[in-house]
């Protein structure tokens, strides 16, 4: 019995040897996961230069001799690895895609630096690796170079990577893209991002940032959460729409604000934002649970709305790389589809609180049933990234910072003066189902 114990024991351990390792493996596989490239748009042909690491190139199989590449037989598995770089990433002009005229390669070691530049980068691929350099199995990199033959610098010209579908967003494609006659932009893509323009037209860029934002709210579910706080007690359309159109006017002006990098910096504001974004679902709920009064919401809704416009606003940072030259449109196109998907939500949100409110839960105590259950649930958010911001460190006071803390006071009370002006003026307007100065009853 004892003997059958510890070989268990000794069984688990190694178990538990191997997991470990592999977990830190795999953890350091990912870290590593980067394509790094160039696109320069030259006339009549377009280069694109590309590091790819060795690891990348299982089904390749370079000649190895014991733990190290075989450098000086590796001619053969080095034009396989220039056919599967090919396959795995393509340019594309107007839509159709671009075959290389001439390829080039080499193996490099994982010390190199000549990818910093694209001039350094083309040099170095063009050289020859010096024979008997020591390069160990799944350590260093495939550096190649591809022309391409276009028809006009000025087409438009786009990207798709499908390299290492098993990593899925691990695996990122950092591409630097040099225009004909223009400044450099930096991208980033992944296997998931699909065919990527690189100097998208405004209609392409407005299309898909639309589409962006469009997706951003409706898999936003904190957001979400505010505004079914929002509608649950107001009564008729003229409620409804007035503040929501407060929350739409007051999340656009922050978004607008953090697109032209006027928000404060640092790695505190993000955690801030969305503990402040899960606080603002809390307070709505236990308002609508202790009575509403509709000046106040409407104050309130726009302090909000301007907190939740910086969390919109990452989701535009994000993707702000694919907007090409065309920033302000894609900036507008973006807010628009915060606004479409605001709106079918709302299609959706509205009856169907209809139904609950008529013949599940009807009267006050339904109101009060529904904000309880969205309160704990903005409760249990709160309190998760309360903890995250608290062991965030908090930036020092500095001059560049106090102007923008002193930029969003004045727009906040701004804000909040014209916000008080259509609530009084919303009060004293009779008629139409709007509630009186005191309490919005669930009756």
């Amino acid at each position: 019995m004892r003997l059958c114990g510890s070989r268990l024991l000794a069984w688990w351990l190694l178990a538990c040897a191997a997991s470990c390792t592999q977990t830190a493996l795999a953890h350091e596989f990912k870290l590593d996961a980067v394509i790094n490239a160039f696109v320069k748009i030259e006339p009549g042909e377009a280069q694109f230069v590309v590091r790819a690491p060795l690891y990348l190139f299982k089904s390749v199989r370079f000649p190895v001799n014991n733990v190290e590449i075989d450098v000086d037989k590796s001619a053969p598995a080095l034009e396989r690895a220039l056919a599967a770089i090919q396959q795995d990433i393509t340019l594309f002009e107007n839509g159709r895609p671009l075959v290389a005229s001439h390829a080039t390669g080499r193996l490099s070691l994982p010390s190199d630096r000549s990818f910093e530049s694209y001039e350094q980068a083309s040099r170095h691929v063009a050289e020859p690796l010096e024979r008997g350099t020591s390069i160990y199995i799944d350590q260093g990199y495939v550096d190649a170079r591809f022309t391409y033959p276009i028809g006009s610098p000025g087409s438009e010209f786009s990207i798709r990577t499908t390299a290492g579908r098993e990593l899925g967003d691990y695996l990122k494609l950092a591409l630097r893209y040099m225009p004909s006659g223009e400044d450099g932009r930096a991208m980033v893509v992944t296997s998931s991002a699909g065919t990527v323009a690189l100097n998208p037209t405004w209609a392409r860029a407005a299309s898909g940032f639309i589409g962006i934002g469009i997706a951003h709210i409706l898999t936003g579910y904190d957001h979400l959460l505010f505004l079914l706080c929002l509608v649950i007690p107001l009564r008729g359309w003229r409620q409804i729409l007035t503040v929501i159109t407060v929350f739409t006017v007051a999340h656009s002006f922050t978004l607008l604000g953090s697109a032209f990098n006027l928000a404060p910096s640092g790695t505190w504001f993000p955690p801030f934002v969305e503990t402040a974004i899960a606080a603002s679902i809390v307070y709505m709920a236990l308002e609508n649970i202790m009575g509403v009064n509709l000046k106040r919401r409407v104050l309130i809704t726009g302090l909000f709305g301007l907190v939740h416009g910086f969390g919109f606003s990452y989701g535009l940072q994000e993707n702000f790389q694919f907007a090409g030259t065309h920033l302000l449109v894609s900036l507008f196109a973006f807010n628009v589809g915060i606004e479409i998907g605001q709106i079918l939500v709302l299609a959706v949100m509205l009856p169907a609180l209809a139904v609950v409110r008529r013949y599940v839960l009807p009267r006050r105590v339904g109101m009060i049933i529904l904000s309880a259950i969205v309160a704990d649930t903005g409760w249990h958010w709160m309190i998760d990234r309360a903890d995250v911001l608290w062991k965030t460190p908090w930036p020092r006071p500095s001059a560049a910072g106090l102007a923008v803390l002193a930029f969003w006071i004045i727009g906040i009370l701004l804000a909040a003066g014209g916000l008080s002006a259509i609530a009084k003026r919303l009060r004293s307007t009779p008629g139409d189902g709007l509630p009186s100065p005191q309490r919005t009853s669930a009756e």
